[in-house]
């Protein structure tokens, strides 16, 4: 009865959690699965099948959504990796300022989304925007960056970059200095550079911040919305729609199920694409 008791009261201390979890993960989770077979109101629902899914992949710009989805979601990861290890080796290298560097830095990763979609939309208005008139001091007659759908989508990201590369770049710090200094000191011993001693000890031995960082990077890419939404409302046309804003846009019709189904659909979407690069990229991590 002894060993009993203590396992009861062992996952007693689990039970707080196993309820946050369930009401606000797997209950919602469920219900969505639920409610994408139905054509529902706030008042009623109607089981119908898979007819949203079924009209979900007829819209005509899904394809362009997954392709938007997928290019927006790699040049973020890609850039917030380089920029982010970068960042890190040059903030945990011997300089004087670099507490208030990293600081300034992880800044934009605290200020809201919206807030910095609204004001990148403005600096890049091909006008009267700050990008175009310090061009056109230098001569330069600056692009639509939100106007031209071959620009869009890329200026989009590169604000994504500039707010989310802070995160990334405190995972790199924390990687970094995890790193046993024994390695450094064998590295200069043996009459190693700089050079030498980023590719051969910093990246490598920073792989599990890297993983982190990508893993992080890509399914914020995949999940994408809110800054999209508040600087190009998936226009020009549909050059930055992604998967995200055309289920907003299912949603502002007022078909919820539909839009329901395109959540599920983005969940699937995600995980069958993380869950396999997360096991890939853990698989051969090196142990310090």
């Amino acid at each position: 009865m002894s060993k009993v008791f203590k396992r009861i009261y062992t996952y007693n201390f689990l039970l707080p959690a196993a309820i946050v979890y369930t009401v606000v993960f797997i209950v919602p989770t469920v219900m969505s699965f639920f409610f994408s077979l139905t054509r529902w109101t706030l008042f009623d629902w109607t089981f119908i099948g898979l007819d949203n899914f079924k009209t979900f992949f007829q819209e005509p710009s899904l394809s362009i959504g997954f392709k938007n989805t997928l290019i927006y979601a790699a040049v973020t990861c890609a850039a917030k990796v380089v920029g982010g290890l970068l960042l890190g080796v040059f903030l945990t290298s011997k300089i004087r300022t670099k507490d208030y560097l990293r600081s300034v830095v992880f800044f934009p990763v605290l200020v809201s989304t919206i807030a910095v979609g609204i004001a990148f939309s403005m600096m890049m208005h091909p006008t009267t925007g700050l990008f175009n008139t310090a061009l056109a001091h230098l001569g330069i007659e600056g692009p639509d960056w939100l106007g031209d759908t071959k620009l869009a989508l890329l200026s989009v990201a590169a604000v994504d970059v500039w707010k989310g590369i802070g995160l990334a770049t405190v995972i790199y710090i924390a990687g970094i200095l995890a790193i046993p200094e024994e390695y450094s000191e064998a590295l200069q011993i043996d009459g190693g550079s700089s050079w030498h001693k980023f590719w051969n000890i910093t990246v490598p031995l920073s792989r599990p911040a890297t993983n982190a960082v990508i893993i992080l990077s890509f399914i914020g890419g995949l999940r994408s919305f809110d800054l999209i939404w508040a600087m190009t409302r998936g226009g020009p046309g549909f050059a930055t729609d992604v998967i995200a804003s055309i289920i907003y846009k299912q949603y502002q019709g007022g078909f919820y199920g539909l839009a329901t189904a395109g959540n599920v659909i983005l969940f699937l979407f995600v995980t069958a694409i993380v869950y396999p690069l997360s096991r890939y990229l853990t698989r051969n991590e090196v142990d310090l």
